[in-house]
């Protein structure tokens, strides 16, 4: 019972007008007119008082109040959304004002996550609709529910639908979490919320990689269990494909199922799900009605969920003919560039012949899921902005995309085609569910500092048994340690090493299992390279000569400036007194051996603009102290071959080429707000930092290709930027430039500079090996 205080005493006058500044805010009165009049205004008093008494029991029913909660919006993770909060018959909102990381913490351990990662105030995830439910929200972090939250009360808010609160929940699930609905009658909109969901194969089934088929179980409470059939729809099975990694569901044997079904005990959940077909998660789904628990015979007139997967073209087992069939490979409209793994990158269309990105405004966790099916992927699992992974080259041909998460194709989506404001710094990139192929458990690095480094060990069978054992070191290199890294998960590769005996392993593992390994970049497994096979040849052997990686999350990006090249270039006829230190450094023909002193050569000379487009700097495998001093420029060289200058025949035959070594990589200019970190002045540190570009000018030794024995005719001028892959970049296929050139014996032309991999591949025939960046040297 509430015990009226005395009127005129200290503690009764401050209540008073705190309970009037309230009235008065509610009502857009100020403050100061009915404080001034409250000791003589019996009717003001009365009014505090009843509110008073409202307050008191709002926060007095909020702390016993079942609630329930969901995730709602423009979601880029399945994880995070907008607060909602189910109460009275009534979905609505909660407000950001005084809201803490401690509530994030209530909510999420609420919808049986582990723990909060943060919170977003004004409505990132959109605004809400209905009610605004809760405002001023205070909690410790150690209450059950967010309705033993201190608050104002249920419904009691001066907010705005603009300051919804938002909350990022860590994906991990809380152990043994079980559902507990909080409201009698059957709630619409209530989003399923289990500890995990597996497919479980029949026996047959098990050996089968990846799994495409068997008993959908959801575990809740600590327990898996069976989820009745009666109610289930195609659209259910195609969430869940997506979870494991999937385009699409198919028709199974049904009646083998319900005989292995009638043999086994059931253990049903509880409740139905309704699923529309465009979630990337089951959570996203909404709850059913609830099911009445029988045992055995809950599910009358059914059976357990079975759902059978289609998987894509990439996990498709490469016995069966028939998964060939069903996918045709087509010039592709949609493309993922500059992921370290398989299933993600940044998102790149193609319009009117040209590679372009899609700028990251409304970009969400639906349009994710588009590109990922598209691909033969899963659903989306992750929705990513602000060029995470690397900014792209051209133009930016989508903006504002709106998916309904039911296209086969992102080209398919509402989009504004006016891209004013974006840039590349806004570059749209998804991470896509993949199958669950089981590739790093048959490898292993061992001996490292470190879980990203060491030796590469590999599960091979010999003799009949699995053993583990490690990897010829000859022809070792950034390709084969870039698919070691994507095999084990572990980002991009930054170094590759031909010795080992720093990283000392187990010693039963020092017999060479592989040798012979060459990988273009592309494979997924180790085992997919070329190699020796059963039969490895091994001169140096293992141990101190066996491979080893180092792994990075984050990798650097060349990209040349073509207009630059096409603006530069120019013919210039130098005599060879003039050249001898370019001589000594192999940048002249190899006619100029034999050559009078007193003869010139003809050189095509033009400027070169090499930007960094990734998300780490681009530095030199080789330290300072490895160096080489070239006397004759009086400069060191950081790396032996930085760029290949070439001038090759329409067919593609070299007819001159031009050798480029790396004597300086530092930041000639950088992108506003960027600052130059390398500077090769008094043997500073060479590298090209993020965002800035290093430029080799035109009147520069080296910087050009002999031409003085090429006879007239159109030609095709090549570039190639890092051409031994000395350096792990996120993409390779951008490092390579070609344009077409006119040499009239008098003068040159260049135009139509085009990038690898920007065009169609109907631009393929007018420059070979534009797209594949097909190199010669390996």
């Amino acid at each position: 019972m509430l015990r009226r205080p005395l009127i005129g005493s200290s503690l009764w006058t401050e209540t008073f007008e705190a309970s009037l500044r309230l009235v008065s805010k509610s009502l857009g009165f100020p403050p100061s007119s009915c404080i001034m009049l409250h000791l003589v205004s019996i009717h003001c008093v009365s009014f505090a008082l009843l509110l008073m008494w409202t307050q008191c029991s709002a926060q007095s029913d909020s702390s016993t109040a079942g609630i329930q909660l969901r995730l709602a919006g423009e979601k880029r993770k399945h994880y995070e959304g907008r607060l909602e909060v189910f109460y009275n018959g009534e979905w609505g909102t909660v407000c950001d004002d005084d809201f803490t990381i401690y509530a994030a913490q209530v909510v999420c351990r609420e919808l049986g996550f582990l723990n909060a990662d943060s919170w977003s105030p004004s409505a990132k995830y959109g605004k809400g609709e209905g009610r605004i439910w809760l405002d001023n929200v205070h909690c410790t972090g150690g209450e059950k529910s967010l309705a033993q939250c201190e608050s104002n009360g249920f419904g009691v808010s001066d907010c705005k639908h603009s300051e919804d609160v938002g909350v990022v929940c860590n994906q991990k699930r809380i152990p043994g979490f079980k559902f507990i609905r909080n409201q009698a009658n059957s709630i619409e909109g209530v989003t399923v919320q289990v500890e995990d969901v597996r497919i479980r194969a029949t026996y047959s089934h098990r050996k089968r990689i990846p799994i495409t088929e068997g008993f959908l179980e959801v575990k809740d409470g600590g327990k898996w269990r069976q989820i009745c059939d009666e109610e289930w729809t195609g659209m259910n099975s195609k969430v869940i494909c997506g979870m494991y990694g999937f385009p699409g569901e198919k028709r199974f044997n049904n009646r083998a199922y319900k005989l292995l079904a009638n043999r086994r005990k059931k253990n049903y959940w509880g409740f139905s799900v309704n699923c529309t077909g465009n979630e990337a998660n089951l959570s996203d789904c909404k709850m059913g009605r609830e099911i009445e628990l029988k045992g055995n015979s809950t599910c009358g007139r059914g059976m357990p969920v079975v759902v059978s997967c289609v998987p894509g073209r990439a996990f498709a087992p490469s016995v069966s003919m028939g998964f060939r069939k069903a996918y045709r490979v087509e010039q592709p409209l949609v493309r993922l560039r500059g992921g370290a793994m398989i299933g993600e990158g940044r998102v790149e269309v193609l319009k009117n012949g040209v590679w372009g990105t899609v700028c990251d405004d409304n970009w969400n966790i639906r349009a994710a899921t588009v590109v990922c099916r598209e691909l033969g992927f899963g659903s989306g699992k992750e929705a990513l902005s602000g060029a995470r992974m690397g900014q792209g080259i051209g133009p930016v041909h989508m903006n504002e995309v709106e998916c309904s998460g039911f296209e086969k194709s992102l080209t398919e989506c509402l989009f504004n085609r006016e891209s004013v404001g974006c840039s590349h710094e806004e570059d749209a990139a998804v991470r896509c569910h993949v199958p669950a192929m089981g590739f790093q458990n048959r490898l292993r690095l061992a001996g490292g500092r470190n879980p990203y480094e060491g030796r590469v060990e590999v599960l091979a069978e010999r003799n009949g048994t699995l053993q583990w054992g490690t990897v010829c070191s000859d022809s070792w290199g950034t390709m084969e340690a870039m698919v070691v890294c994507r095999q084990l998960g572990l980002g991009f590769a930054s170094n590759a090493f031909q010795e080992t005996w720093y990283w000392q392993g187990d010693s039963s593992s020092d017999a060479v299992v592989m040798s012979g390994v060459r990988c273009s970049g592309t494979e997924l497994t180790l085992d997919q390279c070329l190699h020796h096979g059963k039969h490895t040849i091994c001169p140096k052997g293992g141990g101190r000569f066996a491979a080893g990686v180092s792994c990075t999350q984050a990798a650097p990006d060349l990209v040349l400036n073509a207009p630059v090249v096409e603006q530069t270039t120019y013919l210039e006829d130098r005599p060879m007194y003039a050249l001898q230190c370019a001589h000594e450094e192999s940048c002249l023909s190899k006619t100029a051996d034999k050559a009078d002193p007193s003869s010139y050569r003809r050189l095509l000379r033009f400027s070169s603009q090499i930007h960094n487009n990734g998300l780490s700097d681009f530095r030199p495998r080789a330290a300072h102290h490895s160096w080489v001093w070239h006397e004759c420029h009086r400069h060191y060289h950081s790396m032996e071959v930085f760029t290949h200058y070439d001038l090759m025949s329409l067919n593609g035959t070299k007819v001159a080429e031009g050798h480029k070594a790396s004597f300086c990589l530092e930041d000639t200019y950088c992108d506003e707000g960027i600052q130059k970190r390398y500077e090769c002045a008094n043997f500073g540190a060479q590298g090209i930092t993020v965002g800035c570009w290093d430029t080799y000018r035109h009147d520069i030794d080296c910087q050009w290709i002999d031409i003085t024995d090429v006879k007239p005719g159109d030609y095709i001028l090549q570039i190639v930027i890092n051409p031994n892959y000395e350096v792990a970049e996120s993409d390779y296929t951008n490092n390579i430039m070609k344009c077409r050139s006119r040499y009239d014996g008098q003068r040159i032309w260049t135009y139509n500079c085009r990038i690898g991999g920007s065009m169609s591949s109907e631009t393929d025939d007018m420059f070979p090996g534009l797209l594949t960046n097909q190199l010669s040297h390996r």
